[in-house]
């Protein structure tokens, strides 16, 4: 489908600032909406909105259908008397554990909101009629499906210090009914705060949600097309998955070396059964999509290629060299999310970068959705590099000066770049070219980026929060292939402001996106 010209912003709630060590979905959330809306943006694009496991990506989550319990609003919650100011007084944990406020110490967040949850269970079961009360017990009933095996999960994980599954006792991490049973009423307590925390997120961000719609703002998803294998979703339904018969994975996603690493990018999450999946008619991705489609308006596919055929490395690899490329389940399964969905256009943005045959554009093309081009590699050597420049772009394209794996354009344009696979000489050349196509003559490199993506004839136009403040590298979310430090940049408090916000909004205007 063909999204109406428009631009937007890329920015994860968990960069947000505030006072609790995270962004969250308070306030923060709220004032940020406000200043898209000054902006004239139509967008709000952010990353998974999972609970956050290995490495605190939001691209490996405990679960591809719960939300990260770290984005409630404390704020909210004394608001609905389930938290006191004194419980939450201490909580600055940026302040408290010596970390700067534009950064996420998430050991100590996650440590501190330990020490939160059950204050908020005991408050919540003390209420008696609290209003929430009938909310929560509907958001069991119908939530169900995921939420059981998700709240169990992360009990039995807590008792056995968060270890992975594979190395529970047999009988649980096999799930055998009766120790499902055992598990299940041994923790009951715990099953229950794990209920609560997510109903209290999906309340969170639906009053996010109404709050972009009452601005004519929509807000575009992420959908990773793997799950971590540490996660609720391989452990309840290991048929799906290509797992040994201790539960590890037989082979792991990744990609072969790319602009990224010489060695290619081994992600680690195991491969699905598409065979098995195709049996059941899609059932568990058909559920995964309608999931995320209550809650965001429009959804990027990440890593879109994987669907047409994804790169297996097997399993123990260290890095993703030797792998191959393997079918996918291709437009079968497109056609029966279409079909149960009962929706006639699907809102996907297909993320189209990398090793791109044409038999993925043909995918692509044939439900009629947008790919992605990257601004920061039109000037290169990147073999998709000529169709993201500007003058090459078509109508139906997402187009961003970078993406959270991209450093900085700033950063990108003044320093180190990381790109293993370059030499100074390919970046002198690239440093030229850019000077000459976007005719800088001393202008600001980021605002000639965003001026370039915003005048183009791609219907949307995305940029990250860092671009619009021309920011260096230690602003960067991700670096790929890099195991820790990322994911943890934050805005400071009133460092996006409303001038920059208008600044935008006038190429907005002037470029008929607003």
């Amino acid at each position: 489908m063909a999204f109406r010209r428009s631009s937007g912003v890329l920015l994860h709630p968990t960069s947000l600032p505030g006072g609790y060590g995270i962004g969250d979905l308070g306030p923060a959330a709220l004032d940020f909406v406000d200043l898209l809306a000054a902006g004239k943006q139509r967008l709000w694009q952010v990353l998974p909105l999972g609970p956050t496991g290995y490495g605190d990506s939001p691209y490996q989550c405990f679960s591809a259908f719960a939300g990260n319990p770290l984005l409630i609003s404390l704020d909210r919650l004394i608001d609905d008397g389930l938290l006191t100011a004194t419980d939450v007084e201490s909580a600055d944990v940026g302040a408290a554990f010596g970390r700067p406020a534009n950064s996420v110490d998430f050991p100590a967040v996650i440590a501190h909101r330990e020490l939160l949850w059950p204050r908020i269970l005991e408050r919540f079961d003390a209420s008696g009629a609290h209003p929430m009360h009938e909310r929560f017990e509907r958001f069991r009933l119908n939530e169900a499906h995921w939420l059981n095996d998700y709240a169990l999960f992360m009990a039995v994980k807590s008792a056995h210090r968060q270890a992975p599954w594979t190395s529970w006792e047999r009988d649980i991490a096999r799930r055998e009914p009766d120790a499902v049973a055992r598990w299940t009423e041994r923790s009951s307590r715990k099953i229950r705060l794990h209920q609560l925390t997510q109903f209290l997120f999906f309340e969170h961000w639906q009053r996010i949600r109404d709050a972009c719609h009452a601005r004519s703002i929509k807000i575009m998803g992420d959908l990773p097309i793997f799950v971590a294998h540490d996660s609720a979703d391989v452990w309840s339904r290991q048929e799906l998955f290509r797992l040994d018969p201790d539960g590890n994975p037989e082979v792991v996603a990744g990609v072969p070396p790319d602009y990224f690493s010489a060695t290619g990018q081994l992600w680690g999450n195991p491969h699905y059964r598409w065979d098995e999946l195709a049996r059941t008619g899609y059932a568990w991705w058909i559920e995964r999509f309608r999931a995320l489609l209550t809650m965001v308006d429009a959804i990027r596919i990440d890593h879109f290629r994987g669907f047409e055929a994804s790169w297996e490395v097997p399993g123990g690899s260290t890095t993703a060299i030797n792998g191959e490329w393997v079918k996918g389940p291709g437009a079968a399964l497109f056609e029966a999310v279409r079909s149960v969905l009962k929706l006639e256009q699907l809102p996907f943005v297909a993320e189209n970068l990398g090793v791109i045959t044409p038999e993925v554009e043909s995918l692509r093309h044939q439900f009629d959705w947008p790919g992605m081009a990257i601004l920061q590699f039109a000037f290169g050597t990147d073999p998709q590099a000529p169709t993201f420049r500007p003058h090459n772009y078509e109508r139906n394209l997402v187009v961003y000066t970078g993406t959270h794996d991209n450093d900085t354009t700033v950063g990108w344009w003044t320093g180190e770049t990381g790109h293993s696979t370059r030499s100074d000489e390919d970046i002198r050349e690239e440093r030229e070219y850019v000077g000459r196509y976007l005719a800088l003559d001393g202008r600001p490199v980021h605002w000639a980026f965003i001026r370039a993506v915003m005048a183009s004839v791609a219907n949307t136009a995305i940029v990250p929060v860092q671009d619009l403040l021309g920011l260096g590298s230690d602003a960067r979310m991700n670096r790929p292939g890099v195991a820790s430090g990322n994911w943890r940049w934050r805005l400071m408090p009133g460092q996006l402001t409303r001038d920059v916000m208008e600044r935008l909004g006038e190429l907005a205007e002037t470029y008929e996106r607003a």
